[in-house]
């Protein structure tokens, strides 16, 4: 069994398809639209098979992500290597998202750092 894929709504689902494209490699499928609803969303595969669907839709309320609570708490991307989880996370940094640790080595071994993505979405960068 695996995951088949993770979902996320967004309030700006163009420019949320644009931050995982652009930063993580991701590559959008095309646009899913039900007139009906107002539903709208795309697939963002990445190279090992895993995808990400982003979705908007009217009347969907924003949470207080800055908050931890019970439920998602974040996605984790790895990218390879310490050199690319600096390199990833300085130019995150640099394009305005808040870097909230890291990059360090957590007590459990992994080496990673944590930013608040496109939303406040918190995403984990490791080796």
């Amino acid at each position: 069994m695996r995951i088949e894929h993770a979902a996320i709504f967004v309030s700006d689902i163009e420019a949320a398809k644009d931050f995982f494209c652009t930063f993580f490699g991701g590559r959008a499928g095309k646009e899913y639209f039900n007139k009906d609803s107002g539903f709208l969303s795309y697939f963002i595969s990445f190279d090992d098979g895993a995808r990400l669907e982003v979705m908007s839709k009217p009347g969907v309320k924003p949470i207080d992500r800055l908050t931890e609570t019970e439920g998602y708490s974040h996605a984790a991307f790895s990218v390879g290597s310490k050199e690319a989880v600096d390199e990833l996370t300085e130019k995150l940094s640099d394009a305005g998202y808040e870097v909230i640790s890291g990059p360090r080595t957590t007590g459990d071994g992994y080496y990673e750092s944590c930013i608040f993505g496109i939303d406040n979405i918190r995403i984990e960068i490791t080796v």
